[in-house]
């Protein structure tokens, strides 16, 4: 249902694009519009799916952060459209409130650890990093006028799993007291799947636009593992188009 809401945004604003040319398109100059840019995105996460034991647990402050690097090619039929493609990196941490994940286990499945009465961390996460080729079909109402334009993506990312790991930072007693100030990394791959593909889709003006991301391929984890977990990004980007 998501997909096809996207998709019904997308046409919607391409109907309202030519629905506004009253006289034959006018050349347009793109000698002047650069054909790649950084897009940085800044996001809000969050874990769709899992048991209500562990969402309950998640924090509100769970945040990723993307980069990439993309060439963008206009139609030469309509550069009020184009394609971009390129490659980056997409990186996730989900927060957790007096939990603890036991990523490197035997047991076949993921274990979590109740901390409610035990020693934990103040601060504890789960991160993980996929290096990623995202796809874009753009609609840019000015296209050479890229900083005052409205546009509208929508896409695909296909990723490979480079790391995941937990962090924890300043042990606490159960009380709340800090017993040491030290911090616990643990890397392991043992239960997450290593390729992810991800809808996209994005719109906004000039440089700055708002975008959401959902895994649509497989889980966050290996089949039974744990319940069919994906992730969601919500947030902003800033880019070049």
């Amino acid at each position: 249902m998501k997909k096809y809401i996207l998709g019904w945004v997308f046409l919607s604003v391409v109907n309202v694009g030519f629905s506004q040319k009253t006289s034959p398109q006018k050349q347009i100059d793109l000698s002047n519009r650069p054909s790649d840019h950084l897009m940085i995105q800044l996001s809000a996460d969050n874990w769709k799916g899992a048991p209500d034991s562990i969402s309950s647990k998640i924090k509100s402050g769970s945040r990723g952060a993307n980069i990439y690097f993309l060439l963008d090619k206009p139609f030469k039929s309509n550069p009020h459209f184009s394609v971009a493609f390129g490659l980056g990196i997409g990186t996730s941490n989900i927060f957790f409130n007096k939990l603890k994940a036991d990523i490197k286990g035997t047991s076949p499945a993921l274990k979590y650890v109740s901390l409610d009465t035990s020693d934990r961390f103040k601060k504890y996460k789960i991160c993980s990093a996929f290096l990623e080729v995202p796809v874009e079909l753009r609609f840019s109402s000015h296209p050479d006028k890229p900083n005052k334009s409205f546009k509208v993506a929508i896409g695909a990312k296909v990723g490979t799993l480079l790391n995941v790991h937990t962090k924890g930072k300043t042990l606490l007693n159960s009380s709340g007291k800090t017993i040491n100030s030290y911090t616990e990394k643990i890397n392991s791959k043992t239960y997450f799947n290593n390729r992810r593909l991800v809808a996209t889709a994005r719109v906004g003006y000039g440089n700055f636009s708002l975008f959401g991301s959902y895994n649509i391929s497989s889980s966050i984890f290996k089949d039974l593992v744990t319940s069919d977990t994906k992730l969601l990004q919500v947030g902003l980007t800033i880019s070049g188009l």
